[in-house]
């Protein structure tokens, strides 16, 4: 039995293409695999923990060897009970709305709080950096307003997929599976719904042997 963490980083929810089409997913990956469990974990509603203060002192007496004080000790313990929650799936879902080029802001937070050296992430002057998020597939749904296809001037605009596919490589992920919704605003209604049905038979088609 595998666990499946799906991560939602738009507070439309009922709107947002990109949950619609990751909701398409989950509901097809359940039909095709019963005895796994499916975690749901709304960026925008849960109480993430601000990483600032004592944590990010714990973090850099990590980084220099130093032993945690007692304020420090007890705050990275919010991080690693995060981080800890995060590496305990078997696979990923995660549904990811463009903002301003890159990702929402919440998604960004989760990143700094689970991307943390020795827990998602290792360093040795060997092997450089190595991550430790390993063996286990990711499907990121990305929703964009506007079309960014390679080659295009739109690309270098794109600063959503580019930084999810750099912060998941880095940690560890080598089974990174996409599903990009565009444009859901440039090219007028009609096409956006088109965009969606297509996006979700793909998202059901890809669940079955995910």
């Amino acid at each position: 039995m595998s666990k499946l963490l799906y991560l939602l980083a738009s507070p439309l929810v009922d709107r947002s293409y990109s949950v619609a089409v990751a909701d398409a997913f989950v509901d097809a990956y359940r039909a095709a695999h019963p005895n796994d469990t499916v975690v749901r974990k709304d960026l925008f509603t849960e109480n993430l923990p601000t990483f600032d203060g004592f944590k990010l002192a714990a973090k850099y007496a990590l980084l220099h060897g130093r032993t945690f004080t007692q304020e420090q000790k007890e705050a990275w313990r919010a991080v690693e009970n995060a981080i800890q929650e995060f590496k305990s799936a078997d696979k990923y879902v995660l549904a990811v709305p463009m903002w301003n080029f890159g990702i929402p802001y919440r998604l960004k937070q989760y990143f700094d709080l689970i991307v943390q050296p020795g827990l998602t992430f290792s360093f040795s002057p060997a092997e450089g950096y190595k991550g430790l998020v390993t063996g286990k597939p990711l499907l990121a749904v990305v929703a964009r307003g506007g079309e960014y296809p390679a080659g295009s001037p739109a690309e270098k605009m794109d600063f959503q997929k580019p930084y999810l596919e750099t912060i998941l490589r880095f940690i560890g992920f080598t089974d990174l599976r996409w599903i990009v919704v565009e444009p859901t605003l440039a090219g007028g209604e009609e096409a956006a719904e088109r965009k969606r049905a297509q996006a979700i038979e793909a998202a059901r088609t890809l669940a079955a042997g995910f």
